[in-house]
């Protein structure tokens, strides 16, 4: 309540109506697998196209390399194919891969670059350096104190304390380090005698800062760091510029030596320096494990693997392409349950093939927050140039994208036609289907004049209730916008104009979501309901500090079997 001290009149605002929902996004996807490069600590890393996510990951790794570890970037390629338009991505590397390196001998031991992440691609990268200065000026006056001797320059901006500076009088270069600057005064490491002043209006005797500038290039990728120094207190410290760069760290080492940067690099005065990185190694196969895809969860910001989307809100879809260990699975199915705001698509592994083989994998789940595929699709491989089969859950998510965003989450992603696909590593039979379809194994088929589809819409769930794909991701939908948009209500009195509002605002929003067509029901309230009240609370409750709030809804479900009754109608005689 507003205080008020003197007569007059007061004009107040307060919310009294509900409060707008926003819908949260069901479409983007969460991948985790083995990459050629790109951050592999921290939190999973956002890309929203297949050019962007070669940048800062690479390309396809091969057959022989990575074997069933390799098919992270096929999926990724395949989900922007269906229809996908953002992701995110967690890198796993084996423990054996090592990071590119600079030389360290005795010239370019006080600089060491790395690659900015493992791999062998940071073996491609190098690094041009040439001496440069950001600052030159005059000396106007040398003036000697009790303490110290100073010196009064023309323009002190862009010297800082620290800076090594060259004093060149056009027929030899000496160098120094800047101790002190004061305004225009600056003091030196080496006292300079009266000879380094020059009053003329076009200087024969200046000082100039004393920087390098550093290039590098990874392929086609090149970064430009200006004026770096080996200053540490300076804001163009080495280290500190190149920590912008996607490509490489730098670890330089200070020195109290009175030597250009350029020299102290490369041994030289002038010139130009070249480094090239070596001793990168993607890791083998042998290194890679199960536990590396699973993860560690070491709290915020640091965890690995599965466990690393702990840390991201937005992900709603979610797959390990190609890794069909059941510990993996079974983790990422149990990632979904735990966090209640995503769902998992599930790989079968390309060896089974018969309905026995694929239903001893399939018997390993139970979940209504997963979903599994078979088989493998056929796509071109842009290493060998021929056909090569990809497991389908990149292609699958890219699709679930496709039909939230064309149709809506309520739609089945089912009979929707896979794009770039050439074909199917096995083809099933309506009769093989007949079994492996009520089991919960969503299939891929083609059929002739149509291309190839999913045809299939279950979740590994053993509860009908939550037996279709859609049903449970609506619920996800619905849930998550609600739980998103009602933060508002946290520490409001709990009283009957809150409960007013709540109700309303919810209402309005799955009003809204009735009328898309994703809930059942000819009117409002044949499709869902709101209660919220002494039908839903104790006071037990309310001294609590619990606001309960039942909401009910009927979701559309799909027409898996469509039938249609056929009659022959025979004329009467009499016609």
């Amino acid at each position: 309540m507003a205080e008020y001290l003197s007569p007059g009149v007061y004009v107040e605002e307060f919310d009294s109506g509900s409060v707008p929902m926003a819908n949260v996004s069901t479409s983007t996807a969460g991948f985790v697998g083995v990459t050629e490069k790109g951050p592999h600590e921290g939190v999973p890393v956002l890309v929203t196209n297949y050019a962007n996510f070669r940048r800062i990951f690479g390309g396809n790794l091969s057959e022989n390399e990575f074997g069933e570890y390799r098919y992270l970037s096929y999926a990724v390629s395949q989900f922007f194919t269906n229809g996908g338009s953002r992701c995110y991505i967690k890198r796993v590397v084996p423990s054996d891969a090592a990071f590119a390196h600079s030389v360290e001998d005795d010239i370019s031991a006080p600089l060491t670059i790395y690659a900015k992440n493992p791999g062998a691609w940071g073996n491609k990268i190098t690094i041009t350096i040439n001496p440069s200065s950001k600052a030159k000026t005059q000396i106007l006056e040398r003036i000697e104190t009790s303490n110290d001797v100073k010196f009064r320059v023309k323009n002190a901006s862009g010297f800082s304390a620290g800076d090594i500076i060259a004093f060149d009088d056009r027929s030899s270069k000496r160098y120094n380090k800047i101790t002190s600057v004061d305004g225009n005064m600056l003091t030196f490491a080496e006292v300079f005698d009266e000879s380094v002043v020059d009053t003329g209006l076009i200087p024969a005797k200046v000082i100039s800062s004393c920087e390098v500038d550093i290039e590098v290039k990874y392929e086609n990728q090149v970064e430009r760091f200006d004026s770096c120094s080996f200053n540490m207190d300076s804001s163009d410290f080495i280290n500190q510029k190149l920590a912008k760069s996607e490509i490489v760290i730098a670890d330089a080492k200070t020195t109290d030596e009175i030597i250009a940067p350029f020299k102290l690099i490369s041994g030289n005065d002038e010139g130009e320096f070249i480094i090239s990185l070596f001793g990168g190694t993607n890791g083998t196969l042998d290194a890679l494990s199960a536990a590396d895809f699973v993860g560690e969860d070491n709290g915020p910001g640091e965890r690995t693997g599965i466990q690393a989307f702990i840390d991201n809100n937005e992900v709603s879809i979610m797959a390990v392409p190609g890794v069909t260990d059941p510990q993996v699975q079974l983790t990422l199915v149990a990632h979904c349950e735990l966090m209640t705001n995503r769902f998992a698509i599930l790989d079968v592994p390309r060896e089974k093939k018969t309905v026995d083989d694929v239903l001893s994998h399939r018997n390993f789940f139970d979940s209504e927050f997963a979903a599994m595929y078979h088989p493998w699709i056929k796509v071109l491989d842009p290493l060998t140039k021929n056909t090569t089969a990809i497991p389908p859950s990149g292609s699958v998510a890219g699709i679930y994208a496709r039909t939230d965003n064309s149709r809506g989450v309520h739609k089945a992603p089912a009979n929707e036609i896979v794009s770039a696909c050439v074909g199917l590593d096995c083809n099933y039979t309506t009769g093989e289907q007949d079994i492996l379809n009520p089991k919960g194994v969503n299939l891929i088929r083609s059929f002739t004049g149509q291309g190839i589809r999913i045809w299939g819409a279950r979740t590994v769930s053993s509860n009908a209730l939550w037996r279709y794909v859609n049903v449970r991701r609506l619920f996800i939908f619905i849930e998550e916008s609600i739980r998103r948009s009602t933060n508002w209500v946290v520490f409001e009195p709990n009283d009957q104009l809150l409960w007013l509002r709540v109700r309303r605002t919810i209402e309005i929003f799955l009003g809204d979501v009735w009328r898309t067509g994703a809930l059942a029901g000819t009117t409002e309230d044949e499709a869902f309901f709101v209660d919220i009240g002494p039908n839903t609370m104790t006071q037990g409750d309310i001294d609590a500090g619990r606001l309960i709030c039942v909401i009910g809804v009927a979701p559309t479900k799909p027409a898996e079997f469509v039938i249609f009754r056929i009659t022959q109608k025979t004329s009467g005689g009499g016609e």
